[in-house]
């Protein structure tokens, strides 16, 4: 295998607690690699050569099931526990306590906010929201039917041509004009999608009012006119909240994938808001209305649930890749759901769900597979009730993930251990071959 990369040098490591031994039977050697926070280096495994034209020895690990790329201190996940915390502080206290635009400084600045930095960054995204009139043009260049995550990808990517000198980001006071930019823009857009989906005409951004209330009279706004719900919009506050980081996901990791090419946060967002819409990633909510519908009725989920344990369904909205037990955020969102229902009326589908929880909660089968609830299997019933069709629960996510996003974004950047992204490959194809001529083949 040709040398793409400077081999490092063996380093003679002093066996101790903080070590892993690791003796190659191929040549009889022994390495003593440092353990550093439950990991070991993988650019130490390429000292272990057979000989000096071998490159070394590499880890192999597809969809990175178990290696960290990178050391980041905003989220912290323990999935067996049923733990999420943001900078420290459980997911529980800051959904029921916090707003959405102080867990977005938090993700981003470390800390909660004081008084005096808060009013400053709510003041710098309330006076950014307009998006220019050229992008209403933009808009209107998709068909009435796009697909609302569709559109918000391409005008994500797109908004980067509005604000060249975002790529600057080695300017610390020009990322934060961008990040802010970003917050203050991405509601306004995605409201404008949403209503582009419905043929009317588009709602403004309106400064006085609150960062939610905004977002969601210029979805509904009919005439100028939106009669605010504050339970219904508490409520959507804090399924973004949830949905705000989640350590090193799909989306996550495209962010910060994409960034580390240093091209400016637009783009690397719009990167985020492409794997956010493959529906292994964004699209369990709905995927969980389309098995309540296909159940139909309360009396037809014991047979639903024996025919998923002899494998002839999946049961939508439980297990997570990361959580063994109970998903901390679906514990919040049930509680959420019964303050919507009573503002909206009961959701036919909600009975269905009930009895398909009590059943899978008490049943072996799912138990022994620590198959629970998740964020996603409340969550579109929520956004139904609350009048939102099922291809724009993705937006929704989109609006609540975008300050981890951002986080991150801005985390890496600052690493000074991160370099472009590249993984490396196990090459599986032929040994070199001669060409052969068309007369030939």
């Amino acid at each position: 295998m040709p040398k793409t990369a400077p081999r490092p040098e063996s380093k003679e490591v002093a066996p101790t607690a903080e070590t892993l031994t690791v003796t190659d039977n191929r040549t009889g050697k022994r390495y003593d690699l440092p353990i550093r926070d439950g990991t070991i280096n993988a650019i130490d495994l390429r000292q272990i050569r057979t000989d000096d034209d071998d490159f070394g020895l590499m880890t192999y690990d597809p969809a990175f099931m178990n290696t960290a790329a990178c050391r980041s201190a905003i989220t912290y996940i323990d999935g067996d526990k049923g733990i999420l915390r943001y900078r420290g502080y459980p997911i529980e206290q800051i959904a029921e306590q916090a707003s959405f635009l102080e867990v977005a400084w938090l993700l981003a600045e470390g800390e909660l906010p004081n008084r005096r930095e808060l009013d400053k960054w709510v003041h710098d995204i309330t006076y950014h929201t307009y998006v220019h009139t050229n992008f209403m043009q933009f808009l209107e260049g998709f068909r009435y039917d796009a697909h609302p995550m569709g559109m918000m990808l391409s005008a994500i990517g797109a908004l980067s041509t509005f604000y060249p000198e975002a790529k600057n980001i080695a300017d610390p006071a020009n990322r934060y004009v961008q990040r802010v930019r970003l917050m203050a823009k991405l509601p306004t857009i995605a409201a404008f999608i949403f209503r582009h989906s419905r043929g009317l005409p588009y709602e403004f951004p309106r400064n006085d009012l609150d960062y939610i209330g905004n977002y969601v009279n210029m979805m509904f706004s009919i005439g100028g006119k939106h009669e605010p719900n504050k339970v219904l919009q508490r409520a959507l506050e804090i399924l973004l909240i949830l949905h705000a980081d989640h350590e090193q996901n799909c989306s996550t990791s495209s962010v910060r994938a994409v960034g580390s090419s240093h091209v400016d946060p637009f783009s690397a967002v719009s990167a985020g808001i492409a794997a956010l819409y493959g529906p292994l990633h964004g699209g369990a909510n709905e995927a969980v209305l389309r098995m309540l519908d296909e159940i139909g009725d309360v009396k037809q989920v014991p047979g639903y649930i024996e025919r998923v344990k002899k494998g002839e369904g999946r049961l939508m909205g439980f297990g997570h890749r990361v959580y063994k037990s109970y998903d901390p955020r679906a514990k919040l969102i049930k509680r959420i759901a019964d303050d919507v229902f009573k503002q909206t009326g009961l959701n036919p589908k909600l009975e269905i769900a009930l009895e398909l929880e009590r059943i899978a909660l008490s049943d072996d089968y799912f138990i022994s597979r620590k198959l629970y609830p998740n964020v996603d299997f409340y969550s579109g019933l929520i956004y139904q009730a609350m009048g939102y069709p099922t291809d724009y629960f993705t937006v929704l996510f989109t609006v609540g993930r975008l300050p981890g996003w951002l986080a991150q974004w801005e985390e890496m950047l600052k690493d000074k251990d991160q370099k472009i992204a590249r993984p490396r490959q196990v090459y599986t194809g032929p040994e070199v071959r001669e060409f052969v001529p068309m007369e030939s083949r």
